[in-house]
């Protein structure tokens, strides 16, 4: 007979069943439980932005929705807005900030999480954040079918555009961003969406 001397917190963790996975709607039903993305049916908690962030999401928005309101092209979505990306398992992820069209949309956003993918998405970095978990986020959002996603980095007050997880042009803040496809038309400074 083999007795331990003492368990550790791994060894506790690993005899431990595993939680029951989540669906996007049970996360939905929790309410208020803070910053998290549910990834493959896993809640994953993520620190809440800092005021930085929350400035360059400001202006970004204002620039996107005024723009988008004054052609009347679709919606602008802000504040961690879940979007399914893949079910069963379910994975939904929370968007910065997220431009959909009216043709993808044509009976509107409907309740809870989005289930069709916008033509734009911006992720604003924070220090926080991590290569690894930005890349993963960039493929989840191509393989719904995002056509573009804006990578903003207040740090270096820059702007990556994606068109693909390969082809990407980084913008800095002496160039203009020119939106296109349902944004054709519109522009700003990069140094603008820093308050510059």
């Amino acid at each position: 007979m083999i007795v331990l001397a003492s368990t550790t917190e791994p060894a506790r963790a690993a005899l431990a069943p595993a939680a029951p996975l989540l669906t996007g709607d049970e996360l939905l039903e929790l309410g208020d439980i803070g910053c998290c993305e549910l990834l493959d049916g896993r809640l994953h908690a993520m620190t809440p932005p800092g005021a930085e962030h929350g400035r360059v999401e400001g202006l970004m928005t204002w620039h996107l929705m005024g723009f988008v309101q004054h052609h009347q092209r679709g919606y602008v979505l802000t504040g961690e807005t879940g979007i399914y990306i893949r079910r069963d398992p379910d994975t939904v992820r929370g968007m910065d900030l997220a431009v959909i069209s009216h043709q993808r949309a044509p009976d509107g956003l409907g309740v809870g999480y989005l289930t069709i993918a916008p033509e734009l998405v911006v992720e604003i970095l924070s220090p926080s954040d991590r290569w690894g978990e930005i890349e993963a986020k960039l493929s989840d959002y191509f393989s719904i079918g995002v056509e573009q996603v804006w990578l903003v980095q207040p740090r270096t007050t820059s702007v990556y555009v994606y068109r693909s997880l390969t082809e990407r042009t980084l913008l800095t803040s002496e160039d203009t961003l020119h939106g296109t496809g349902i944004l054709a038309g519109f522009s700003v400074r990069v140094a603008t969406l820093f308050g510059g």
